[in-house]
């Protein structure tokens, strides 16, 4: 490789980059590489190439190296962008392929920041929804079964037990004995409800109250208009006296 042709593509990159370029011997440099786009809430993508120049540059690839600058990159990664500009360079071979080089890294490391911003996207559009499921799974609660119901209820009802007796305790405690007896007495007694639920048979009992041998009466019988046929037949009969 002559070391003027080499010198002028150095002049060429300098101009391109000058300020990412740093010449660091007569056959090496390190350019500064970021994504074409930086896209805000992704971390940028700076890397740092270093280029050596063979003696049989350019008919043959400069040996690439990579790393990153204050930016979290895999190792796999760095080994795809390395893969992908030795198949750029290979398609160059010849000529001057620096500039190739770094444009297809630009290109390569924007594609990675849009990836990882369309991951972080899923990503919380994913926690959005789970959110919103464990909203709603607490505003609709859990559906109720009998058997759900059934543990309520026993529960329920322990608890109110609990809570009557102790309100009945603080409230005997205000009485005098003959209050406390009356209260108790008063608590015992079983309501309309309750006296239902425990006999229901007794609706249908009243008519076993009625006295035996009473007879119930047909109110039609007393029915003004339904006059008897014998009456009328007496009404329109003419008696004659034995003096006529």
């Amino acid at each position: 490789m002559s070391s003027d042709v080499l010198l002028e593509e150095f002049e060429v990159l300098e101009a391109i980059y000058p300020t990412e370029l740093s010449k660091l011997s007569e056959r090496d440099i390190r350019i500064e590489v970021e994504p074409e786009e930086i896209i805000d809430g992704i971390e940028n993508l700076k890397l740092a190439l270093d280029v050596h120049y063979t003696d049989a540059y350019p008919d043959a690839l400069p040996d690439l190296s990579i790393e990153p600058i204050d930016c979290e990159i895999s190792d796999e990664e760095i080994e795809e962008l390395i893969e992908g500009m030795k198949t750029v360079g290979e398609e160059n071979l010849g000529m001057a392929m620096t500039f190739s080089l770094v444009s297809h890294l630009r290109e390569v490391l924007s594609n990675l920041v849009h990836n990882r911003d369309e991951r972080r996207r899923k990503e919380e559009a994913e926690k959005e929804r789970l959110a919103l499921e464990a909203e709603e799974a607490r505003t609709r609660g859990t559906p109720v079964t009998i058997e759900s119901f059934n543990a309520w209820k026993q529960k329920f009802d322990r608890e109110m037990a609990v809570r009557k007796e102790r309100e009945d305790d603080e409230r005997m405690k205000g009485l005098t004995p003959k209050e406390r007896e009356e209260y108790k007495k008063l608590a015992t007694r079983l309501t309309g409800r309750q006296l239902f639920e425990r006999n229901k048979d007794l609706a249908t009992q009243d008519d076993n109250l009625i006295e035996e041998g009473a007879v119930s009466v047909d109110i039609t019988q007393y029915d003004r208009d339904a006059i008897p046929e014998e009456d009328e037949e007496e009404e329109n009969q003419v008696t004659f006296s034995d003096s006529e």
